[in-house]
């Protein structure tokens, strides 16, 4: 098995869609203790919130969402460029998106079943 690519650390966050953002929110804050984290305007409506080291974003389905949809999940990254590039000499399309304030920098591919996977250098 070969090595990650460079500068992987491991999951950042994982993404789901949901239909009420309100209950969730509710559920996940309320219910199991997670904490609400800022979230930048990406012109949809979502919740970031904190589980430990981790993340979970929440991606309301009935709002407009990107092209790919609201699921995924993250991969925290030390060198975006550097990432990107190893991946690329792999064989791998991987897709940079200019940078959010507040989201870090990313980058986006998806496997060979269409699942999609953002890669993320956190600010």
């Amino acid at each position: 098995m070969s090595a990650p690519a460079t500068g992987i650390r491991g999951v950042h966050h994982v993404a789901l869609d949901v239909d009420d953002l309100a209950a969730a929110r509710a559920f996940y804050v309320d219910g199991m203790g997670f904490d609400e984290l800022a979230r930048p305007d990406f012109g949809f409506p979502g919740a970031w919130l904190g589980m430990g080291d981790h993340q979970l974003h929440l991606v309301e389905v009935d709002a407009a969402l990107p092209a790919n949809g609201g699921r995924h999940f993250a991969l925290q990254v030390d060198d975006l460029d550097a990432t990107v590039t190893s991946l690329r000499a792999r064989g791998v399309r991987v897709d940079p998106v200019p940078a959010v304030t507040g989201a870090g920098r990313q980058a986006f591919l998806t496997d060979p079943c269409g699942n999609l996977i953002e890669l993320n250098q956190p600010s």
